[in-house]
């Protein structure tokens, strides 16, 4: 999905105060749901990092559901929000993760890794958040599926997309968990309601949603890749 190095990465500074209006309020409420959700039926309570946690959303949701979360935002900015929500924040990067091994019971990065882009980095933030679980710990990645059509289309008009994007294959999701010692456990693919759905026609879009998620074909086209690892061992070397 990048199209070339001449695009600069976003700068979330500047995009802070717009960043959760850039999406109709319903669609992200549609997606916050479906993560809680799934971490709550995955993951049992206990000390979360939210790896490019941006304006904390979803670390504010996990919260009230009883889990404790630290954030972490190489944007200060974004970092202010879930700030003032109380959540615990670190300005740092997925790259080389402030903390020490096997600290969180639940590391996880929702549509973050695509932004990373590089591959080396994205391998490197993958490993790092595998080291800084403890073993027996879950590591969840929730990204963009690269085999979605429409994502061409959406990341061209929101303001945290800018052209230096790169949409992560599963395979690499995989060998990244993997090279960290995490052991994948789930791997799905989830997510069809588009931004553009009205509110009185979300019911019939999740509804269509389900059947989708569980149709093989089908299903390879769904918005998100979901993929939940358990953490076995230190990383090799």
């Amino acid at each position: 999905m990048s199209r070339g190095n001449r695009h600069r990465p976003t700068d979330f500074d500047a995009i802070a105060d717009t960043y959760d209006t850039s999406l109709p309020v319903h669609v992200v409420e549609h997606y916050l749901r479906k993560r809680v959700s799934f971490i709550r039926e995955h993951v049992p309570l206990g000390l979360a990092l939210d790896v490019g946690c941006g304006t904390g959303t979803l670390a504010v949701r996990l919260a009230a559901a009883g889990y404790q979360v630290v954030g972490l935002d190489p944007s200060r900015n974004m970092l202010a929000r879930p700030r003032r929500s109380g959540i615990t924040v670190v300005a740092g990067t997925g790259t080389s993760l402030p903390f020490r091994d096997g600290t969180f019971a639940l590391t996880y990065c929702v549509a973050m890794l695509h932004h990373v882009a590089d591959p080396t980095a994205v391998r490197r933030t993958l490993t790092e958040m595998a080291r800084v679980t403890h073993p027996g710990g879950h590591i969840l990645v929730w990204d963009h599926n690269p085999l979605n059509p429409y994502w061409r289309f959406l990341m061209r008009r929101v303001p945290q997309d800018t052209g230096a994007e790169r949409l992560i294959p599963t395979d690499e999701l995989l060998g990244g968990l993997r090279a960290g010692g995490a052991r994948p456990v789930t791997v799905r693919r989830s997510g069809l309601v588009p931004d553009f759905m009205p509110p009185r026609l979300l019911g019939t879009a999740q509804a269509a949603e389900r059947l989708a998620e569980a149709a093989p074909l089908i299903n390879k086209l769904c918005a998100h890749n979901v993929v939940l690892a358990v953490k076995e061992h230190a990383a090799p070397g």
